[in-house]
């Protein structure tokens, strides 16, 4: 069934948020499908969310519309819990190592956040 929810997707403070209300109509509209094949599709093709090679359990999610393509970093909790970092307008071919360290610092600040409330 095609619209049962294998996964949720989930926000993190206002990280990807921002990123988000500064996208005109068409992207965040792409953005939100691609949500929704990922929380609903088994299992999710790699053009839409891939693993970052490398990375403590960083996946990046893919979102392409025309020429532009975004990409939003989250990780996984508990196994169906899509967690979204940051995200941003990728303009070159390499993934910037900049970005990447920032989704690493936010997945870090959210697990030390969870390991705090459950002690």
């Amino acid at each position: 069934m095609a619209n049962q929810k294998l996964r949720t997707i989930t926000l993190y403070k206002n990280y990807f948020s921002d990123f988000y209300y500064k996208q005109r109509q068409k992207v965040k509209d792409k953005i939100l499908w691609t949500f929704r094949l990922i929380e609903t599709i088994q299992p999710v093709p790699t053009d839409y969310l891939e693993h970052m090679e490398g990375t403590d359990g960083l996946y990046e999610i893919r979102v392409k519309l025309g020429s532009d393509i975004f990409r939003i970093f989250c990780f996984f909790d508990e196994g169906k819990i899509i967690v979204l970092a940051n995200g941003f307008q990728k303009k070159t071919q390499k993934t910037p190592k900049a970005e990447i360290e920032k989704a690493l610092k936010i997945k870090k600040e959210y697990e030390s956040e969870k390991q705090h409330k459950n002690s």
